[in-house]
């Protein structure tokens, strides 16, 4: 199956070897998203609302650049620096993702890059 590579300027561009989502089919796996500002590549933000906005944001670029939206995301992944903001994520989280939520795995981990609070990626459906 041919993979094609996705790339928008509306989010920001990769910090590694990697890309910013790949489509496969009618799959688009996105790349974590962190609260970095497109134009600066600074982060964003020094409290888990304000980066996962952020994070949710970039997501939302790459997803519409890849012929996806918020709206067909199957599957997340929340990755937080410590489990203790997971009801201030939840609470910004729950704002883009309304009517029927996508699966969703939350993970504590030790540090993020750039040291983020917050690191969001996902799998969706292209909307043919």
């Amino acid at each position: 199956m041919e993979r094609t590579r996705i790339q928008t300027e509306q989010a920001p561009a990769a910090i590694g070897p990697y890309s910013q989502a790949i489509r496969t089919g009618q799959f688009v796996f996105a790349s974590g998203q962190v609260a970095l500002d497109p134009a600066s590549g600074e982060l964003i933000g020094s409290d888990v609302q304000t980066q996962t906005h952020r994070a949710l944001q970039n997501l939302q670029a790459v997803l519409k650049s890849a012929g996806a939206s918020l709206n067909s995301v199957v599957k997340t992944t929340v990755f937080l620096s410590t489990m203790s903001d997971f009801q201030a994520m939840n609470a910004v989280y729950a704002t883009y993702f309304q009517g029927t939520a996508p699966a969703r795995s939350t993970i504590a981990v030790a540090e993020l890059p750039r040291k983020a609070l917050v690191e969001i990626e996902c799998v969706a459906l292209v909307e043919e």
